[in-house]
């Protein structure tokens, strides 16, 4: 065998053993990407419209403070039928 052929196989066999390790998958900081990195993928908690239990996440929802605690309305829209429909209660 030729020194250029026993090259190409070394090369070959060093990709196939990174492949079949997973070695070779990215790293931020040292970690593994998304494992709880400040640098990984946002989540987000969501929360339930309580007009048309849609659920949306908390960062998008339109808040509304009422007695005390926070409500979370996928809309407008469904803010204000919240507050007709509490106000012809009250």
């Amino acid at each position: 065998m030729t020194p250029l052929r026993l090259i190409i196989i070394g090369v070959l066999l060093y990709i196939l053993i990174k492949l079949l390790t997973g070695s070779g998958r990215q790293k931020v900081h040292g970690k593994k990407r998304g494992a709880g990195t400040a640098t990984g993928p946002i989540q987000d908690v969501l929360v339930e419209d309580p007009v048309c239990h849609t659920y949306i996440p908390k960062g998008q929802a339109v808040r509304l403070h009422h007695n005390k605690q926070i409500l979370y309305f996928c809309s407008n829209k469904c803010c204000e039928t919240f507050l007709k429909n509490k106000g012809a209660e009250e």
